[in-house]
């Protein structure tokens, strides 16, 4: 099984010369917008493998001298990667962590033992699988009474100072530019404290936690100030939902709404990171500001749209002067004229609109993103929850059906975990009403009232994963679809009762397969969204990918199946990367909203929200009018909303 297959997605785009070169006067040229020096990596596990050869080798420089390594590690998903070469390194390459000083960045507060919440991560899945001496770890006792915090505080800031402060410092980026937990506002000289955390970072540990309601209200953090004094810092930052906070803390000012862009006054500070979380670093999104291009279909299209949204100009009215100005003279060069590249792009952005996303049976295609024939395709769309489809293709959905397909959905997981108990405590207060106005009924189970406390943590886990399967059940029916088109996966790295999820094996993408096989469709529907912050998508997109890929060899119908990627509720595709935009009216729209709406235990308090206060289906709505807004200013349709997608090519 060849594995995490989607972290190829964003190399196909970005040409290597922009984040990856042995020439050193590029490399200064086109990061030169960077205030902290930034390595960019094709994958986040060459990134974390390269983080851990250099802890190695500060750790093999220190014991060649006879001198102890002060390490300050923090946890979190961020770490995994890097934990796990180390320890690859500890059992293969007999690298002794014997020198090591361990110190912990943070720790949640109050805890009922010393060996919780983050220390417990850092303890799980590092500390016990080599061999640093027990005492010469030092960690925070989230466990003491608050009054005896500040003199423990000291004791082990003091520790510190003894050995001679911290050698290097592992740090992650949270939502709001955040280091540690020095949320936005932090003075940029705090030392070592007891925080408040605000509702972000609540929202971040439900991972760990379960609920926001069981995420502790305090923590214990170093300071910026005390991050600052550190040796050499290297900050880690892996996937597209990191991308905003790193270009603000690289390449924005030093600014305390964004703590980590601290680290620009640290004379040894690196930042780590992969394509996803680079994506908007300036070398990466435009290009063209700092140095040459190597032109594509791609890269010319978001220039002309950055173009046009500098000017305030729809395409066809850029003028020559424009891209001069605009530092885009060498697409005059290329084009001969900026009319010249203005048709081009128009006319490719004019040729990605179709409300036939299934294609239009018995017309010229070679100007449609989905091909006329066969018609009627056999459909297959995943959707990671059970939502998630019609919150990002809802309305390309109902079209398809509408149009004449034979349509499959496949819920890869149950979503049993975003079921909140009081959604779980409804439904049994109907069974138990249901008992009393029909006492005769064949009800099985206890006649007395029925609670949560009558289930087992399992059972209560199956009864909230068939809520939710009873709404996408709805959901489908109101769009027109049968339900023996409907099917449920169940991955097994989902379903292990706990918010933490299993990895990725060999029966997940078993399981896909046997689904592709039995459908073999014409045309393929995968959530391509790499942010969503439970990290449930990504796994989901990588079991889809994995079967592909292990079908390719031998499925000659794969050779004729377009696969389509869409996005969820936490961003949209560029306008550069659509390769299909199927634009909806209000009727559509409004109906897209009510097929949402049968999600009724994703309304008001489905976990994994985010830091958007706004409902799934008021996301959806203002992306897709946004989506349809662009196409607009830049001079093409005016459509009330727009559903976009990327085409998908199998890797060689």
């Amino acid at each position: 099984m060849r594995n995490n297959l989607s972290s190829k997605i964003s190399f196909t785009r970005i040409p290597e010369y922009l984040y990856r070169t042995d020439d050193v006067l590029e490399l200064s040229r086109v990061s030169r917008m960077e205030k902290i020096p930034t390595a960019v990596f094709e994958t986040a596990r060459e990134g974390a493998h390269t983080v851990a050869q250099r802890i190695a080798e500060r750790i093999r420089e220190k014991q060649r001298d006879n001198k102890s390594m002060v390490l300050s590690l923090v946890s979190g998903q961020t770490m995994t990667d890097v934990f796990d070469e180390l320890v690859r390194m500890y059992t293969e390459e007999k690298l002794s962590f014997r020198n090591v000083i361990l110190f912990n960045l943070f720790e949640y507060y109050p805890l009922p033992t010393i060996d919780a919440a983050c220390f417990g991560q850092i303890q799980e899945q590092f500390i016990s699988r080599v061999d640093i001496p027990r005492e010469n770890i030092y960690t925070f006792d989230a466990s003491k009474e608050q009054k005896d915090l500040m003199s423990m505080i000291a004791h082990l800031d003091q520790r510190m100072q003894e050995l001679g402060g911290v050698d290097l410092q592992l740090l992650g980026i949270g939502r709001n530019g955040n280091i540690g937990f020095n949320e936005p506002g932090s003075p940029m000289q705090s030392a070592t404290r007891l925080v408040v955390l605000d509702n972000n970072s609540k929202e971040e540990a439900k991972s760990i936690f379960g609920t926001v309601e069981q995420v502790p209200p305090l923590a214990i953090t170093m300071g910026l100030g005390t991050i600052l004094q550190a040796k050499e810092i290297l900050l880690c930052a892996w996937g597209e939902h990191k991308a905003q906070q790193i270009k603000t803390a690289v390449e924005g000012p030093v600014d305390t709404a964004c703590p980590a862009s601290a680290l620009q006054m640290h004379a040894n500070a690196h930042i780590y990171c992969d394509l996803g979380a680079a994506t908007l670093l300036t070398r990466i999104h435009h290009p063209w500001l700092v140095t040459s291009c190597q032109w594509d279909t791609a890269l010319t299209r978001r220039a002309i749209v950055w173009l046009c949204e500098q000017t305030g100009k729809p395409i066809l009215k850029l003028t020559n002067r424009d891209y001069n100005d605009f530092g885009l003279s060498e697409l005059i060069t290329q084009y001969g004229s900026a009319y010249d590249c203005n048709i081009k792009v128009f006319n490719d952005l004019q040729h990605t609109i179709t409300g036939w996303p299934g294609g239009k049976p018995n017309v010229d295609d070679s100007n449609r993103p989905e091909r006329a024939k066969p018609y009627p395709k056999d459909i297959l769309i995943f959707s990671p929850h059970p939502d998630d489809d019609v919150i990002s293709m809802g309305g390309t959905f109902q079209r398809l059906i509408k149009q004449g397909h034979n349509v499959h959905v496949a819920y890869e997981t149950s979503g049993c975990i975003a079921v909140d108990d009081s959604n779980l405590q409804y439904f049994l207060d109907f069974m138990n009403g249901y008992k009393a106005v029909i006492p005769d009924a064949p009800v099985t189970g206890n006649p007395s009232p029925i609670t949560l406390a009558d289930y087992t943590p399992r059972q209560i886990l199956d009864l909230k994963a068939l809520i939710r399967r009873g709404e996408a059940t709805a959901a489908d029916r109101f769009m027109g679809l049968s339900e023996d088109h409907i099917h449920f996966l169940n991955l097994p790295f989902y379903e292990t009762g706990t918010v933490k999820k299993g990895d990725l094996t060999q029966r997940d993408v078993d399981i896909v397969k046997n689904l592709l096989m039995a459908i073999r469709p014409h045309e393929l529907f995968v959530a391509g969204d790499l942010a969503d912050p439970h990290g449930t998508h990504k796994v989901c997109l990588d079991a889809v990918l994995a079967a592909l890929d292990e079908l390719k060899a031998t499925e000659s119908w794969l050779r004729d199946c377009r696969i389509w990627m869409y996005r969820g509720a936490w961003m949209e595709w560029e306008v550069d990367l659509i390769e299909m935009a199927v634009p909806m009216s209000p009727e559509e729209l409004r109906h897209k909203r009510n097929t949402i709406l049968r999600h009724q235990s994703q309304m008001e308090s489905a976990p994994f929200m985010g830091d958007d206060e706004r409902l799934f289906w008021q996301r959806a709505e203002d992306r897709n009018h946004a989506t349809a807004e662009l196409y607009a200013r830049l001079g093409l349709a005016n459509y009330e909303a727009i559903e976009a997608f990327v085409q998908y090519h199998l890797l060689g």
